[in-house]
């Protein structure tokens, strides 16, 4: 079912007219299906109902306290990689006690702040962190736990930026070095070996990678057990792709389906770190066009919402379908749609078909709740955006736009050293 549905030739989110919050709160603004951040992340859970299982959230995809706290309340967890997602995270209502936390630069503030939390285990990424965090539980008097990050050099034939298991990419510990590093762990004091840990990449298409990855990380679980070396949780990571244009990504029982039979009697809790699969394609960006403009070459929609809004198109050539607001039933017309940023790269979409769009409609931009707003900035100095959340037929804003007062927030002009 898609809660993103045209009715009498106007966008709806769920029971909502998508115009009537743009009225309301002005655009551009990112705008988020509360049916359907539920519905995907039920789907995924219960499509491993028969195997002992914890769902962690992927917070880098979106990391709105709203939605973690959709999540917290459907019994899910969190994988963090930062001290401010741990925090935002806690605050919405995960317990510590379902978060994992991964990523290569973790510092000792942010390691001991997870400590003290009671975390479930850091998911380890080289030999000199190991080190670090038993060094730094030792001191303040906290065991942590911790698997580590594998890479299994598998291709998950996804654009090279979001491509993580790869030998040449900087994630993880390959499979030969990982079994010396597991028996330094176990030398290791302050330390709780809890799992392994994997994930080769984001927007993963193919079902045939996650299982050759698995089958990989079985083989290391299997000597792991031999050298007395209990291994409780395996976790997959996240990466499962979704569509934005003509793709056609597994179904999560699909999904669950293959792995389950690849990890027959492995005797593991398993881990999962869905982020894109599950508030993709539940949210949009809407956004009004401000010009209309036309060269010799080309036709222009000049929109409100830029590069510092949605990055992905300019940062990874990421197809967004474009839909208007109000009204399908016109005559085609191919726009390159553009943004107000100082930047040529900032663009929306190239060379796509659209109907004839005047000054002032609205546009909305689909796919947009997964690395939408998490990636926006201040460039250019523009404020960031407001997010919405819609429940049938209310909405709440649960991000206020920011106001010009907000950009120089903690910026102070020394008069000692500038004045004259």
């Amino acid at each position: 079912m898609n809660d993103f549905q045209f009715r009498q030739d106007r966008l709806f989110c769920e029971e909502t007219p998508v115009e009537t919050i743009a009225e309301a709160v002005g655009t551009p603004f990112y705008l988020y299906s509360y049916r359907t951040l539920t519905r995907h992340f039920q789907v995924f859970d219960e499509a491993f109902a028969g195997v002992p299982h914890l769902i962690c959230y992927a917070v880098k995809a979106n990391s709105n306290i709203a939605l973690l706290g959709i999540f917290a309340r459907a019994g899910g967890g969190a994988d963090i990689v930062s001290g401010g997602e741990l925090y935002r995270a806690v605050k919405a209502g995960i317990p510590p006690a379902k978060i994992v936390y991964s990523g290569v630069g973790k510092r000792i503030d942010e390691i001991e702040y997870a400590l003290r939390e009671g975390i479930l285990m850091f998911n380890v990424e080289s030999p000199q962190e190991l080190e670090l965090i038993d060094e730094t539980a030792a001191r303040i008097g906290k065991r942590a736990g911790i698997a580590l990050r594998v890479n299994p050099d598998v291709d998950p034939e996804t654009h090279p930026h979001i491509s993580t298991g790869l030998k040449e990419n900087k994630f993880g510990i390959d499979v030969p070095r990982s079994l010396e590093a597991y028996r330094r762990a176990k030398r290791l004091s302050s330390l709780d070996i809890k799992g392994v840990s994997c994930h080769i990449g984001s927007q993963v298409t193919k079902i045939s990678p996650f299982v050759e990855a698995l089958e990989r990380i079985k083989r290391l679980i299997v000597l792991l057990r031999e050298e007395g070396i209990a291994i409780g949780y395996l976790d997959l990571g996240g990466g499962l792709g979704i569509t934005y244009d003509r793709e056609t990504p597994p179904h999560p029982t699909e999904y669950a389906r293959a792995l389950l039979e690849a990890s027959r009697e492995m005797d593991c809790t398993f881990i999962f770190e869905p982020g894109r699969v599950i508030v993709g394609n539940a949210g949009i960006l809407v956004t009004r066009v401000l010009y209309t403009k036309e060269t010799e070459d080309k036709r222009f929609l000049i929109v409100d919402a830029g590069m510092n809004d949605l990055v992905r198109p300019s940062l990874y050539q990421a197809y967004h379908q474009l839909l208007p607001v109000v009204g399908e039933g016109r005559e085609e017309r191919v726009y390159d749609v553009v943004g107000p940023i100082c930047e040529s790269g900032d663009y929306l979409a190239k060379g796509r078909s659209l109907p004839d769009m005047k000054r002032g409609e609205l546009l909305a931009v689909m796919s947009a709740g997964a690395y939408g707003f998490a990636m926006a900035s201040n460039y250019n100095s523009r404020p960031r955006v407001p997010e919405v959340l819609v429940r049938g037929s209310e909405y709440a804003v649960i991000r206020k736009r920011e106001q010009y007062e907000d950009l120089i927030t903690g910026e102070t002009i020394p008069e000692r050293l500038i004045g004259g």
